[in-house]
């Protein structure tokens, strides 16, 4: 009996990394910057940066205040971001 409880709870558990996982990879999308075209050859070297660490936190930290991402989605998407 005790078994079934513990193997459900980890299915539960299996089942809501994997959600998380997919809500940062979507947030992360979200903050990509779109795929470059290719230049032509007479292009300048430097390409626009994408956003800035901080736009990119400061974005994470909006989407949690909004509700969109749970505090543990929160500090995972961040700890990622950090490298941490």
């Amino acid at each position: 009996m005790a078994g079934k409880s513990v193997a459900r709870r980890r299915d539960a558990q299996a089942a809501q990394d994997t959600e998380q996982d997919a809500r940062i990879s979507d947030v992360e999308q979200q903050q990509a910057p779109p795929p470059a075209a290719a230049a032509p050859a007479a292009a300048p070297a430097a390409a626009p940066a994408g956003p800035s660490m901080l736009d990119q936190l400061t974005q994470l930290s909006e989407l949690h205040d909004q509700g969109v991402l749970t505090d543990d989605e929160f500090t995972a998407a961040k700890a990622k971001l950090l490298g941490t």
